[in-house]
């Protein structure tokens, strides 16, 4: 089983960054990708940034340019620093750990409101 903690949502304004922060622990594989989601009220959970254990990353068209996903293996860490932020980016955000598709799991969520 694999816990991961969020940290570091809050509120911020429009143009402004935040940077996510995802712990990992437990009983980890040397393989697996690390993912951050996002759902806001009322829409379905959307895959935002992912990196493989190599460090290769894609991101969705919406956030590409503005978001950067990083991992530090050594420490199981993984981050989403988030720059010109959106009122559209507004949403609870999800670490996953992804080992294979019997061995995923889901960090608790931290809210990210853009507001002025």
């Amino acid at each position: 089983q694999v816990q991961l903690v969020e940290s570091g949502g809050g509120l911020v304004q429009p143009g402004g960054s935040l940077r996510l922060s995802c712990a990992a622990s437990g009983t980890l594989f040397s393989i697996y990708r690390m993912d951050w989601y996002r759902q806001a009220p009322g829409k379905q959970r959307e895959l935002v940034a992912t990196i493989t254990h190599v460090g290769s990353t894609n991101y969705a068209d919406s956030v590409k340019g503005r978001f950067t996903i990083s991992r530090d293996n050594a420490k199981h860490l993984v981050y989403l620093q988030m720059n010109s932020l959106k009122p559209e980016d507004t949403a609870v955000y999800y670490c996953k750990y992804y080992h294979s598709d019997n061995y995923l799991y889901w960090g608790q969520g931290t809210q990210v409101t853009v507001s002025s």
